[in-house]
């Protein structure tokens, strides 16, 4: 599940950040720059993988979990260089996870940063909460769209579905109706990747993953045959991603969880 988090300010939020798993770090950012150093030492790893004259994107690695955590940023605001603290970010997840957050959205829903906007597309399957984020639709949107699909959809791969409501029948409808009819050109990044890719495509997808290329009742029979291990750390993720990794202290205070899954 994605978690995503527009930077508190008293001006309108131009920036937008969010990580795919449920444990976040509070930190303070000052600026840009203060991101790019901090990122490369919490996360292990930083890549810039598009700039556009409207949208500031930066994909970033955490090495122990194989997660990819994701800042958005609006260039054509006015404010673009300025962020508040990540304290007061506010939350947002799939209503239907029924988890906690700031704010609970659904499919078709907008979640607007600035002038730029992400739709979202019920994706469930690998759970039933599952949802993608893609990119804004019209002129003044950047291009090519980009899809942020959490575990739904992997770069030549997807999601288990043998736990946490998950379905093979509902993750091949959701990939093939929600994703698969985006552009062909629309790019993809996923919550994990354990091989090294970074980003696919729409249309590759189609062509060369070796799940959801085959038939449905193929695809079942794949899905139902992976003989996966129980994850790591699952008993301690799955109570935090329903409160969006945040526990109550002393029935006072929340704080951020450490760990990741």
């Amino acid at each position: 599940m994605l978690r995503f988090h527009p930077l508190c300010s008293p001006l309108p939020p131009s920036m937008f950040f969010f990580r795919s798993n449920s444990y976040a770090k509070t930190l303070d950012f000052p600026s840009l720059s203060f991101y790019k150093t901090r990122f490369r030492s919490e996360m292990g790893a930083y890549s810039t993988i598009s700039d556009s004259s409207k949208l500031l994107f930066r994909q970033l690695f955490e090495k122990e979990s194989s997660t990819y955590t994701y800042l958005l940023a609006d260039l054509g605001h006015p404010e673009k260089p300025a962020v508040g603290r990540l304290p007061c970010v506010k939350s947002i997840i799939s209503k239907a996870s029924t988890s906690k957050a700031d704010l609970l959205v659904e499919a078709g829903d907008k979640i607007y940063f600035g002038n730029l906007f992400l739709e979202v597309r019920a994706t469930p399957g690998h759970t039933l909460g599952c949802v993608s984020y893609v990119t804004g639709d019209g002129p003044d949107q950047p291009r090519p769209r980009m899809a942020f699909t959490g575990d739904a959809l992997l770069i030549r791969g997807c999601g288990r579905t043998d736990f946490q409501g998950g379905s093979s029948h509902q993750l091949y409808k959701s990939v093939h109706s929600q994703i698969f009819t985006l552009p062909k050109d629309t790019l993809v990044y996923p919550a994990h990747d354990y091989k090294g890719f970074t980003v696919s495509t729409v249309g590759e997808e189609m062509l060369y993953n070796p799940r959801l290329t085959k038939d449905e009742e193929t695809f079942k029979t794949i899905m139902e045959n992976l003989n996966l291990p129980y994850p790591k750390m699952m008993d301690a993720a799955v109570p935090a991603n329903m409160v969006c990794g945040l526990q109550d202290v002393a029935g006072k205070v929340k704080e951020p969880l450490s760990g990741s899954l």
